[in-house]
């Protein structure tokens, strides 16, 4: 479990989340029962006011929520346990993340045109994308992984030949 939250850690850096933010969520996700702050910095070996500003972060992302549990009055936080869910969730956020950049690129008379235009290019794609997440994300996870399964047997599906 430790090399696990480690490497999430440094996977989380490359996509441009910070250590500590996807450490705390890689031990949600594996913790058996919702933690404390206080366990989550004990375990991970982070300070208190640390994991406070990552649950506040994995918060606003929908990654983790603050719970209740009966007997105890501190805070208790959790994440989806469902891998399919937390995916979703994830390209939901980085798809409003992008589609804010390209409207400050517009309205940012310092933002070189050609860089604009690539922006709104990318844009474009994702909305097409966007469409088609709309209709998958309400798939059961369980459907949702059979599509993927398939791959490239899907274009054989709709007429068209492998490339």
């Amino acid at each position: 479990m430790e090399r696990y939250v480690v490497h999430w850690g440094e996977m989380g850096t490359r996509w441009g989340v910070s250590r500590s933010v996807a450490q705390i969520h890689a031990l949600l996700y594996l913790a058996p029962r919702p933690l404390t702050a206080e366990e989550i910095a004990e375990t991970l070996s982070i300070a208190r006011s640390n994991v406070s500003t990552s649950l506040k972060e994995l918060q606003s992302w929908g990654l983790a929520s603050m719970v209740h549990v009966l007997g105890d009055r501190r805070d208790h936080f959790e994440t989806e346990k469902d891998v399919w869910k937390i995916a979703l969730k994830i390209v939901e956020q980085r798809l409003g993340t992008l589609g804010q950049c390209v409207r400050d690129a517009k309205e940012d008379p310092a933002t070189p045109r050609d860089a604009a235009e690539r922006m709104a290019a990318v844009h474009d794609f994702l909305a097409n994308v966007s469409l088609w997440y709309d209709q998958v994300k309400i798939l059961p996870p369980s459907m949702l992984q059979k599509l993927v399964k398939l791959g490239a047997k899907v274009a054989q599906l709709v007429g068209r030949k492998r490339a």
